[in-house]
């Protein structure tokens, strides 16, 4: 079991998710030295709140994709350990929620999936890492459309796919991240949701998500393989992809699995720096 950690739970306790992210949050505080932090109390008393953060790993728990509790952690810039979202986990173990505020028999059983896979945890595997051991300083191509300036990356390392993601890829290992024309079209990017460290992400699979005032984005990753590193970065300073989400924006760092098969679903940068010439001539035509 991870102690010795703050719980930031859901505040959303009129809602089901929310009740069960109390619930987890509850029994993680039962037999450990884990202290949760009161969100609605935290606006109030937050000398106290941040000295007990600053001693521990804050674990975040979510109750859906509203994601209030993961919003107040970045407004008071606080680095997350782990983060976990109850309704992710009840899909992930195809449970249905009961939707009533006392947990049900559905929700006890997600309530001690989720505490049982915290026991048999890898130590450090949910870790929010940084690492950055790949070197990314790109040669760039641009072009222009209106006030808004592209810029995508050339170099034989380089692929994307159709889905406008990126990878860099050194060996049996790659830095991920989106293109240019995903930060331009998304505007300010709010909020980041990084994957798992260790899940294992087949190609077009899902590796995070970005979200904007606009609209929320989904990740799609360029490669297979297992999660090694993600941008800790991003939790606190999303707009580092609008700034650059190519060197200081990137998303995540894979082992390779299958990248000689991969290869045959991915595009250079010729063909896709035409590729998104073509869609922002479609947006803006």
């Amino acid at each position: 079991m991870i102690d010795n950690c703050a719980i930031l739970p859901c505040n959303g306790l009129d809602k089901c998710a929310g009740a069960v992210s109390r619930e987890v949050a509850v029994k993680l505080c039962e037999n450990n030295a884990n202290e949760i932090i009161c969100p609605v109390f935290y606006r109030v008393a937050e000398a106290k709140y941040n000295k007990i953060v600053g001693e521990h790993p804050l674990i975040v728990i979510d109750g859906c994709q509203t994601r209030c509790a993961s919003k107040l952690a970045a407004e008071k810039n606080l680095r997350v350990f782990k983060k976990i979202t109850i309704t992710e986990e009840a899909k992930n173990h195809n449970i249905v929620l009961s939707g009533g505020l006392t947990p049900g028999e559905s929700d006890k059983v997600l309530v001690d999936l989720i505490l049982k896979g915290l026991v048999n945890e890898p130590e450090n595997s949910g870790l929010i890492s940084d690492v950055q051991d790949i070197s990314c300083n790109f040669d760039y191509n641009t072009f222009q459309n209106g006030k808004f300036i592209f810029r995508i990356p050339r170099g034989a390392q380089i692929y994307f796919n159709e889905n406008d993601c990126w990878a860099y890829v050194i060996g049996n290992r790659a830095r991920i991240g989106v293109t240019d024309f995903v930060q331009q079209n998304l505007s300010d990017i709010l909020y980041f949701t990084p994957p798992e460290i260790g899940a294992e992400i087949d190609q077009f699979g899902e590796a995070g998500e970005i979200e904007s005032s606009k609209s929320v984005f989904e990740i799609v990753s360029p490669v297979t393989g297992k999660v090694t590193a993600v941008n800790s970065m991003l939790e606190q300073k999303p707009e580092l992809i609008n700034e650059n989400p190519y060197e200081t924006g990137w998303v995540a760092e894979i082992e390779l699995t299958d990248f000689e098969n991969d290869k045959e679903l991915l595009i250079g940068f010729d063909k896709y720096f035409e590729l998104v010439k073509r869609k922002v001539e479609e947006l803006n035509g």
